[in-house]
């Protein structure tokens, strides 16, 4: 049975509507956690610091050893309480591409993991972006097709060409 589904993709490509209608849609009860939820559990400093995790004006993402060594604890956190039972959805953002995946597959080790890409064109991504006004503008563009780099996925959906409900059904089809 899976355990936790991995749901990757760039800012603004659709991952937090699609986590929650998963949530709406599977059978049982699942947590969502994601980085965003990371980045709000840290201090305000940590956004403020070489250490920590900086969003520079154009978008771009900083992460600095501080951040590593919180995030890694968190990831090992989350994979524990897969392993204590609970059904877990992660929504993060796969900077670093592989190496991110290739975290998350160490910490995970034997779990059942459903592996999800979520796709968006940049300019879809962008427009989005615009439009949530919460946002650092570049963000979307930059990350839309850097975060894939180099992912293995077991399943992918587009956001472009199909709504979050839609991507969800999808996703939870393929849920053992």
């Amino acid at each position: 049975m899976t355990q936790v589904i991995v749901v990757n993709g760039g800012s603004s490509s659709g991952k937090s509507g699609i986590v929650r209608c998963l949530q709406a849609v599977l059978p049982d009860p699942w947590l969502a956690l994601g980085t965003d939820t990371l980045v709000d559990a840290m201090p305000a400093s940590m956004q403020a610091s070489d250490g920590g995790i900086e969003f520079a004006p154009d978008g771009e993402v900083t992460i600095g050893p501080e951040f590593r060594t919180l995030e890694a604890a968190w990831i090992e956190g989350v994979s524990a309480m897969a392993r204590a039972g609970a059904r877990i959805i992660v929504d993060e953002v796969f900077l670093g591409g592989a190496s991110s995946q290739r975290r998350w597959q160490k910490a995970l080790g034997e779990l059942r993991v459903l592996w999800v890409g979520v796709r968006c064109d940049a300019a879809v991504a962008a427009a989005r972006e615009v439009a949530r006004g919460d946002r650092t503008i570049g963000m979307a563009a930059s990350q839309a097709e850097v975060v894939h780099k180099g992912v293995t996925y077991d399943l992918e959906v587009d956001t472009a060409h199909a709504e979050a409900m839609e991507c969800a059904r999808t996703i939870a089809a393929q849920v053992k």
